[in-house]
């Protein structure tokens, strides 16, 4: 039976087909015979009592600048969807914020992928401090001599925005660097949120391994290598993917995260894994699905889908 399925996502029209997870998303689930609606997340509302999103009916097709239709635009109780997707992406700001716990009041109604309520309490590089013998050396603080402690023992050091993106404001930190006042001056001038510090990890010039998880089991991995003078491997600031496949640490990896991941409604996952140490563990709007078809073969999206149809099912 066909499900009614609302994606909350950023402007369709700005993505790019051939890489974007949620366009993969929404073409498997209209092969599938499930109906689908679109709004971006400034049009979802808390309305006496109802979830509401003003967005549209929408069609999908893998046509470069021709590849999404909308119907007429209308407001929509999102009580009335099977499945809402949680798909912008971050930064994971008070906006970000607001949208989980509006979505949260849907529980009972429609299924929300990921679970709103954990994805709000298990960020990206926050959920991965509970496993700190998977993980290298990690710092997180706003205070600067917390901070400088941890640089000069461990010397070449990695410095970001906690709830950052994509690479976005990066920064690797040599035992020679002296940039770390002025960094956290620059940050601290534009949020009070504290940073994160791990130690340096050589084997990232090999590449950051991406593996995909769906409710909780690995399903395939592709290798993101920075570009050349790059320290950043993320495909958003020119990483470059390549074919891998999961090695035994992965797998390891995996099996101590994974039913975690699944008890706490976490379908779709992404971890990223350099040299064999858990760095992040993806499940705000993670990708990678499009690039793993391409090399492997995987329809990872049909096997979303299937985990999807299982959790329905059983409501």
């Amino acid at each position: 039976m066909g499900l009614k399925v609302a994606f909350q996502m950023d402007p369709i029209d700005r993505i790019d087909i051939n890489a974007d997870s949620s366009f993969r998303l929404a073409e498997e689930a209209a092969a599938r015979g499930h109906e689908l609606f679109y709004y971006t997340p400034d049009q979802l509302a808390y309305q006496e009592g109802r979830i509401t999103a003003r967005g549209w009916p929408l069609t999908v097709r893998r046509e470069v600048g021709n590849h999404f239709t909308l119907g007429q635009r209308q407001e929509v109780d999102l009580a009335t969807m099977d499945v809402v997707w949680l798909r912008q992406d971050p930064p994971f700001d008070m906006g970000y914020i607001t949208t989980t716990h509006l979505l949260d009041m849907l529980r009972g109604s429609t299924l929300v992928v990921n679970d709103p309520f954990w994805v709000r309490n298990y960020p990206e590089k926050l959920l991965v401090l509970q496993f700190p013998d998977l993980t290298p050396p990690t710092t997180i603080a706003r205070d600067l001599d917390t901070l400088r402690a941890f640089k000069e023992k461990h010397g070449d050091i990695i410095l970001k925005p906690l709830y950052g993106n994509g690479g976005a404001g990066v920064f690797r930190l040599t035992p020679e660097d002296r940039n770390l006042n002025s960094l956290h001056e620059l940050f601290a001038g534009i949020n009070r949120e504290p940073l994160i510090a791990q130690k340096f990890l050589p084997d990232v010039s090999a590449g950051d391994k991406r593996v995909i998880l769906v409710d909780g089991e690995p399903v395939g991995a592709i290798n993101r290598v920075p570009a050349k003078g790059e320290t950043r491997s993320n495909m958003h600031v020119g990483g470059r993917p390549e074919k891998v496949g999961l090695t035994a640490r992965d797998r390891e990896i995996c099996d101590r995260i994974g039913p975690l991941l699944r008890e706490k409604g976490q379908i779709f996952v992404g971890i990223d894994v350099i040299g064999g140490n858990l760095t992040e563990i993806n499940v705000t709007s993670p990708t990678g699905i499009q690039e793993l078809e391409r090399f492997d073969g995987i329809n990872v999206a049909a096997q979303i889908w299937e985990a999807i149809e299982a959790r329905r099912a059983t409501r």
